[in-house]
């Protein structure tokens, strides 16, 4: 258990400014041991720079907290011993083998047993088969497992990671998700930058950061309730035709296409379902309320940002 006795990460008030540009404003942000916090918003919306501000790879310009029970401000390097950090680009060594970057990674900490540890680390990502494979020969899925092997070589209590999904296909998505799970349920907590609605789902908890700031954070429940949006789906061709024409109707916040299906969002419940059903009514459209989505709710989200 950390210092502090209930959180991993517990900052507040965090605050970064490169030049006249403001990317973090008052972040707060609690995340316990065992918890995977999803961390959602747009590119440039300050994702990054606040996962380096919590493990002291950047100092705020205000704020204070604790990670593992360290104070951010001034023990940053105790924290970065006991964080392992995965960044949205892949930086291992591509003329090295598997084992050799593990070994390597190992020399960098001064681990006492590197040898056991490379191999431990092996056996826990199923790297061993690929061990004497060079890097830069690996796919997409397995130079992730390699990155993940990284930053666990010196047994962290947190993980950060920073998109560590992109370019990476489903079948290696949803086993790199089962793995976050399997080390979550050890107490390990994680932190986890996404710009994928079904990762965002299997997060304990969730933030949505736009423009530096966290607008939205909780339960994947607490958020969707937190918007108070009501949604209808109407089936039917041309929904783009459909989508133009019901912007600006009364009740109507939100229209978005998902196959053959426009979802159409707003908070006002009853202005939206006279609207929904007289609209669909006119072209013999088939429509019915439904619960409304994550991802709804963060393009809602989003286009509130922005406005």
């Amino acid at each position: 258990m950390n210092a502090n006795g209930a959180y991993a990460i517990d900052v507040e008030g965090l605050n970064k400014r490169f030049g006249p540009k403001h990317v973090v404003r008052d972040v707060a942000l609690q995340v316990r041991p065992g918890e995977i916090y999803g961390f959602l918003g747009p590119n440039g919306s300050g994702k990054t720079t606040t996962i380096r501000l919590v493990c002291g790879l950047l100092t705020p310009d205000s704020g204070r907290g604790t990670c593992l029970g360290y104070d951010i401000l001034t023990q940053s390097a105790a924290i970065k011993r006991e964080v392992g950090y995965m960044t949205q680009r892949f930086s291992y060594w591509e003329d090295l083998t598997i084992r050799e970057n593990l070994d390597f990674v190992a020399r960098m900490y001064q681990m006492p047993h590197r040898h056991e540890a490379v191999v431990q680390a092996l056996e826990q990502l199923g790297l061993v088969q690929r061990a004497e494979q060079l890097t830069g020969a690996l796919s997409g899925g397995w130079k992730q497992r390699l990155a993940l092997a990284a930053c666990l070589l010196h047994e962290p209590r947190l993980l950060l990671l920073d998109e560590p999904t992109a370019g990476v296909d489903p079948a290696a998505r949803r086993d790199f998700w089962e793995e976050l799970h399997a080390l979550a349920a050890r107490g390990i907590a994680v932190l986890v930058s996404t710009h994928y609605m079904d990762e965002a789902e299997r997060c304990h908890k969730l933030g949505y950061i736009a423009a530096g700031r966290l607008i939205a954070h909780g339960t994947a429940a607490e958020i969707i309730a937190g918007q108070g949006l009501d949604t209808w789906a109407i089936d039917g061709d041309d929904l783009i035709g459909l989508a133009a024409r019901l912007r600006g109707q009364p009740g109507v916040e939100q229209t978005m296409a998902f196959g053959t299906r426009l979802h159409v969002s707003g908070r006002d419940a009853a202005a939206l379902a006279s609207t929904v059903r007289a609209m669909a009514a006119v072209d013999g459209r088939r429509a019915e309320p439904i619960a409304t989505s994550l991802e709804d709710t963060f393009v809602y989200l989003m286009q509130r940002a922005d406005a």
